[in-house]
């Protein structure tokens, strides 16, 4: 950690609450940019899971830890250990920044902020669309919500036919009845109907997926079955991004679809993230050279 050498008895801590987490690009990213900042700050992350979750949540409010954020799989496990929620994480269900002010800790999500982001930076225009995405967790949902928010004209949610369902159907719900000012049209199906995945597919500009399918433990799976359900117009992109080309990505280039890996979602909430704990703009281009040259 290059700022190791600052760190003193003024050093805030904050830090990533998640399992697995070595692979995480988070750590190096926030602490490049307290350095480039000059911010007596740093970051460090923790392999935490529901299990350890209100231990550890408990722990660092004594500790008077600035914030943290949260990861897989405990983004909805954190709802009930928190003070108050961000609208944000009130719609979405979900919670991936937690910032502590006086002992007083408030969720906020910023996921689904993020991955718009990444889409603009890449050209790509959500309104009057159509989205097909798979996944209800704690990534899909906010990826949902805001990308109806974002002018979405429908969206397609596939999710696995289990007890996780019933997130994906009141995702559903919020988009078509609490936001009605959007005027998105959102549409339910299990995920093990692939025939119907393969028609939502075929009438979407967009695919996405908002699982944790393509990282380990799950390392060279994929979502798609069939990579005939893929086309060349079809933009294709995924939250995953460890290894940065998942199997997902690997599909969609082999038919010549444009393909996003998740770098630029994580690089984007992590700005926001950045700026709630800090009070600052993230240095996104010097991030940007140090860390993720030629792999955005």
């Amino acid at each position: 950690m290059k700022n190791a050498g600052r760190i003193d008895g003024r050093t805030q801590l904050i830090g990533l609450l998640a399992t697995p987490i070595g692979h995480s690009l988070s750590p190096a990213m926030h602490n490049l940019a307290f350095e480039k900042l000059g911010l007596n700050n740093a970051y460090m992350a923790f392999e935490v899971g529901n299990e350890q979750l209100e231990e550890v949540v408990r722990g660092m409010r004594a500790l008077n830890i600035r914030g943290y954020n949260v990861s897989m799989p405990n983004k909805t496990a954190i709802l009930q250990y928190l003070d108050e929620l961000d609208d944000s994480a009130k719609f979405t269900g979900a919670v991936n920044t937690v910032v502590n002010t006086d002992g007083k800790l408030k969720g906020y999500s910023t996921d689904g902020s993020g991955y718009v982001r990444n889409l603009r930076e890449h050209g790509i225009d959500l309104k009057g669309k159509k989205m097909t995405l798979v996944g209800s967790g704690g990534a899909a949902t906010p990826i949902a919500i805001e990308a109806a928010q974002a002018g979405l004209a429908e969206i397609s949610i596939f999710a696995r036919n289990d007890q996780f369902f019933a997130r994906a159907e009141e995702n559903v719900r919020i988009i078509n009845e609490d936001m009605k000012h959007t005027q998105v049209k959102a549409n339910i199906y299990p995920l093990e109907n692939q025939e119907q995945l393969r028609e939502e597919i075929r009438t979407s500009h967009i695919l996405a997926n908002g699982t944790g399918v393509g990282m380990k433990p799950l390392e060279g799976k994929s979502v798609i079955e069939d990579v005939s359900m893929l086309r060349s117009d079809l933009i294709v992109t995924d939250v995953v991004y460890s290894p940065a080309k998942s199997k997902l990505m690997e599909q969609a280039e082999s038919v010549g679809a444009t393909a996003i890996n998740g770098l630029g979602m994580m690089l984007w909430q992590g700005a926001l993230a950045f700026e709630l704990w800090t009070g600052q703009e993230m240095p996104v281009a010097y991030i940007k050279e140090q860390l993720f040259a030629d792999k955005l």
